[in-house]
């Protein structure tokens, strides 16, 4: 199986599992993605029955956008605090559940001094708010396809607790 096959068949997985965890306790879910760009909606959009779990996604590439809508402070965008306004925000905007956000610099470029690889994400939920920061390696489409993962793991991980 090619890595693409293998980590998209792991998204698949988890997605099957968020949608078993938001039946079992109710939950809505979310998404503010940068880096992103929509990746994350769309996986989650075409999970099962996401009409009934799934409230939508914010796509904030500009950081007009992050500081306006998202009421992310001025300042750097690629860094944990951007990340959690932007899941805090968005759950208040959508009244979703569980929200994951992520904001990065994807590359070639470096992006607010942050290196490329370098990607902010958190997730909200009903016990509060958390953030971490990872360091992916590759090429940008491979930064893109580690992050989606790791999004999708941590909103499994937030609807499991």
């Amino acid at each position: 199986m090619s890595d693409v096959a293998d980590g998209t068949h792991r998204s698949d997985e988890l997605i099957e599992r968020l949608a078993d965890l938001t039946a079992d306790h109710g939950y809505t879910v979310g998404c503010a993605e940068s880096l992103t760009s929509g990746s994350i909606a769309a996986r989650l959009g075409a999970g099962p029955n996401s009409s009934e779990w799934f409230r939508g996604g914010i796509v904030a590439y500009s950081r007009s956008v992050k500081h306006g809508l998202l009421k992310v402070p001025e300042g750097p965008v690629v860094c944990e605090a951007a990340a959690r306004t932007m899941a805090e925000s968005t759950a208040r905007l959508l009244g979703a559940d569980l929200v994951v956000a992520v904001t990065g610099a994807g590359g070639p470029e470096p992006q607010d001094g942050r290196p490329p690889g370098t990607v902010c994400f958190a997730t909200t939920g009903p016990d509060g708010t958390r953030s971490e920061e990872r360091h992916f390696d590759g090429d940008p489409e491979d930064v893109l396809a580690q992050t989606v993962r790791h999004a999708l793991t941590l909103l499994a991980d937030r609807a499991s607790a």
